[in-house]
């Protein structure tokens, strides 16, 4: 993946050294997004739960750099610009503005403006209320180390998949499956869930189909393949599977390992926004 010199984004936001909390307000749409989205990367959802119910007083403290986390955060803000540059093109296309999204990077804990407190533990998120990505720069070690999905490529798909969430903010999806969520079963808002995340994915291979039209990023087969390996290291059912030993398909929240490959690959073949209605999927229902 070759990606130095390219364009930084620039929207980028350093709070690390900075931490501290509230306990969050899980009536809003903010609470519910953490909540789901959080899992994302395999999260224990008691332990975020009584995280996420914690007070804290927000500190502030010098915070020393290391050259990997600085090569990781200019990593990042090419990979954020990048996504402008798609997503732009992408939207004027349909007729449409894009509005950027920002990058938080934190360590630890971060207040949200929409959202409560986030924390490490819940692994990279989206917070609709404002329209934020928040990215601890560690989970790339854990991205490689707990989940196996190595290659520079991995951490590029997790940043486009927290993308992908923004655009179906901007598109009010997010707004129209947390409407939902009131109305359903658990077992029944899970599949929503589902489609939510698989359609993130294929946002995310989308991104990745016209990344070299769009950006100074040049990918190569090996990067895409590193792409699907990530997307299926963070299957629910892999992911249940390592954590309890065995898999249960109607908690799955975020698709399986197959299924998350599938859409992602899906995006990349067809680099058609149209083309992604998870919620039309007769296969998802």
């Amino acid at each position: 993946m070759k990606w130095q010199g390219g364009r930084r984004s620039g929207n980028i936001e350093d709070k690390r050294g900075m931490s501290g909390g509230q306990k969050l307000a899980f009536g809003g749409i903010g609470g519910v997004i953490v909540l789901i989205i959080g899992f994302l990367f395999g999260g224990d959802p008691g332990e975020l739960l009584t995280q996420m119910q914690q007070s804290a007083p927000a500190t502030q403290e010098a915070y020393q750099s290391t050259p990997e986390e600085d090569r990781l955060l200019d990593f990042a803000d090419v990979v954020l610009g990048s996504t402008e540059d798609v997503w732009k093109n992408i939207f004027a296309a349909n007729g449409l503005d894009y509005p950027v999204t920002k990058l938080t990077v934190y360590n630890g804990a971060v207040e949200t403006a929409g959202c409560g407190v986030g924390q490490s533990a819940f692994g990279p998120f989206y917070c609709p209320g404002d329209h934020k990505i928040y990215l601890d720069l560690s989970f790339n070690e854990e991205l490689s180390k707990k989940y196996g999905a190595k290659g520079e490529f991995a951490l590029a798909y997790v940043i486009a998949h927290e993308v992908g969430h923004h655009i179906q903010n901007v598109l009010g999806v997010l707004e129209q499956t947390n409407a939902m969520r009131a109305k359903m079963s658990e077992r029944a808002y899970n599949k929503v869930s589902v489609m939510t995340e698989l359609q993130a994915d294929f946002y995310a291979g989308v991104w990745a189909h016209h990344v070299q039209n769009y950006s100074d990023i040049e990918l190569t087969y090996d990067d895409i393949v590193d792409g699907m390996q990530a997307a299926a290291a963070v299957g629910d059912d892999r992911l249940q599977e390592q954590a309890h030993g065995h898999v249960n398909p109607e908690s799955f929240t975020h698709g399986s390992s197959e299924q998350r490959v599938q859409w992602f690959k899906k995006g990349y073949d067809s680099g058609d926004i149209q083309a992604g209605n998870t919620f039309n999927d007769p296969s998802l229902q």
